[in-house]
């Protein structure tokens, strides 16, 4: 893995949201060529797989605490 995938795999969740953000951004941009276009969309899916695999993580390690006072997994 090269330096530059190894910092865009350490992006945080709100670090990927900005990207993502910035990304769509790019793409409304009517000036925006194809395959500039095609490349901001083949980043974005590489952030958004990331940023969901970041979020699954964080849900399964959320717990609630039931009614007894009990820690049960979050669902």
């Amino acid at each position: 893995m090269s330096p530059r995938q190894k910092k865009e795999k350490e992006l945080t969740i709100e670090e990927g949201f900005s990207f993502l953000e910035e990304s769509l951004k790019k793409l409304s941009d009517e000036d925006i060529s194809l395959e500039e276009s095609f490349a901001v969309f083949e980043k974005g899916m590489q952030v958004l797989k990331d940023v969901s695999g970041k979020i699954d993580e964080v849900e399964k390690k959320v717990k609630v605490i039931n009614e007894e006072g009990g820690m049960d997994d979050f669902q």
